[in-house]
């Protein structure tokens, strides 16, 4: 059958794209070090790209970024990267350092209320490399130690054994990978047939995505540029994140967005003082909200973001961490935190308080700590939200070091001992751990008064002080 010689149908351009085109090549809009060759060449990538998809009309061109100005912004990010790893970035992967302007964090606005409100604020480490490895721990202990000729044998053959085993799973796992992502050019498929050609990502993604809302979905495959928001958008997207916070405090909605704006900085490898705004301000929302899981990853990626130099609360945010070091009772990394703290860190308000309330509570001083738990939430500052998840479990430790000191004390000692608000509040504290029997009226000159009979629940404050301290199992712990 002879081939078709219909010639093509003309595509007929919007007035909007041949305007867009006109300022591409206007002599006013040139950068230099970028040819009119690759303007033209990026310049028809664009609209090829929305024509396919039936978008031209769709698109505000005279608002959409001229090619070269693309351009110019990839060159910018490309030169900023000191080494881009093959693959789709997640949370792990290659740092970039963005220099786009941004915004600083504003300063937190006073609280309407006695706690403070998120709604009033505006990586994992890197392994260590070899260097910074102790000697101590380099050395083998194989190697301080002499062998006969035959234990020195076979050493060497179960070394040599070990490392061709190592060999085989690194390619096993790298051609599992290999397959599961498609990133080969020859990867076998059912039929025997080669996987076509697929172009290996060699830098960042630069976004085109134009919505201020997206829902967040985990990566399985690398990024398109269509579906990332660029940082002017990601920008906006804050900006009303931050009001729709503040209005309608719907969590789930506004965790998901926040997800998915970092994933759009992250996949770009945007890190400047916009990105340490994202995750303080994601991170204070989780807080609040108690989702421990969320509050870890934010708080992960900025120790890595402090550590640059880029702005926001690094302050507020230490002193989160030994307040979180203390609920889970983890003592070897509140000691590395400690040795690394230095006079200025020890001098601000908000870590001397943090560090005040593991002192009080390393020293056993219950009343110390209830008057600091009181002084948290009167301050302008979320570590209250953090102690909220802990004191129960001190107010079960305090009941029982009274019941070992006193046989009976009142409602109202124990209401202003355990920082509650009100007297029914402790009474009903008591009830709902099993202690009801142990109130009872008493009647004296002044009136009629509750007594708790603390001595009689000894053994009962002690098995509930036993379980709180049974271990912290969290989603993205640190």
């Amino acid at each position: 059958m002879p081939p078709d010689s219909t010639p093509p149908k003309k595509v007929e351009w919007t007035q909007a794209v041949r305007d867009y085109v006109s300022r591409a090549f206007d002599s006013d809009n040139i950068i230099e070090g970028i040819s009119k060759e690759e303007t033209q060449v990026r310049a028809k990538e664009i609209i090829q790209y929305f024509a396919e998809r039936n978008m031209q009309e769709s698109i505000d061109w005279a608002d959409y970024p001229l090619p070269q100005q693309l351009l110019a912004e990839e060159r910018k990010r490309a030169n900023a990267a000191p080494a881009v790893a093959l693959g789709y970035g997640y949370a792990n992967n290659a740092h970039v350092n963005s220099s786009n302007g941004t915004t600083n964090s504003s300063s937190p606005a006073p609280p309407q209320s006695k706690k403070r409100k998120s709604q009033g604020l505006d990586d994992p480490q890197p392994r260590p490399t070899e260097t910074s490895i102790p000697p101590w721990r380099k050395t083998n202990l194989e190697a301080r130690i002499t062998y006969a000729d035959g234990h020195t044998e076979k050493r060497h053959k179960k070394s040599a054994f070990t490392e061709d085993t190592l060999s085989k799973l690194d390619q096993a796992d790298l051609e599992k990978r290999k397959q599961r992502f498609q990133l080969g050019k020859n990867g076998n498929k059912s039929n025997g047939s080669p996987l076509p050609d697929v172009d290996m990502p060699t830098g960042p993604v630069v976004g085109l995505n134009q919505s201020l809302e997206k829902s967040y979905f985990r990566l399985t495959a690398p990024p398109k540029a269509e579906t990332v928001r660029p940082l002017r958008v990601l920008e906006k997207t804050l900006g009303l994140l931050t009001k729709k916070w503040r209005e309608e405090n719907n969590y789930n909605y506004i965790c998901n967005q926040f997800k998915s704006l970092r994933q759009d900085l992250t996949v770009q490898h945007i890190k400047n003082s916009f990105t340490v705004k994202v995750y303080e301000i994601h991170a204070r929302i989780a807080l609040e909200k108690g989702d421990l899981g969320e509050y870890n990853q934010c708080q992960t990626q900025l120790r890595a973001l402090y550590t640059q130099n880029l702005g926001g609360h690094p302050h507020e945010f230490l002193a989160y961490r030994i307040l979180y070091f203390v609920y889970t009772c983890n003592k070897a990394d509140m000691n590395d935190l400690l040795a690394e703290l230095t006079p200025t860190d020890k001098a601000n308000d908000w870590i001397k308080h943090a560090l005040e309330v593991r002192s009080a509570l390393a020293l056993g001083n219950y009343h110390k700590f209830f008057r600091l738990y009181l002084e948290a939430n009167a301050k302008a500052y979320m570590g209250g939200y953090l102690m909220d998840m802990f004191v129960e479990r001190e107010r079960l430790t305090a009941l029982a070091n009274i019941s070992r000191s006193y046989i009976a004390v009142t409602i109202r000692f124990l209401t202003a001992e355990l920082a509650f608000e009100k007297e029914s509040d402790c009474r009903e504290f008591l009830e709902s751990h099993g202690a009801q029997h142990l109130i009872e009226e008493m009647v004296d000159a002044s009136g009629t008064h509750l007594r708790v009979k603390v001595k009689g629940g000894a053994s009962i404050f002690e098995s509930l002080r036993s379980t709180a301290f049974s271990k912290v199992d969290i989603k993205g712990q640190i």
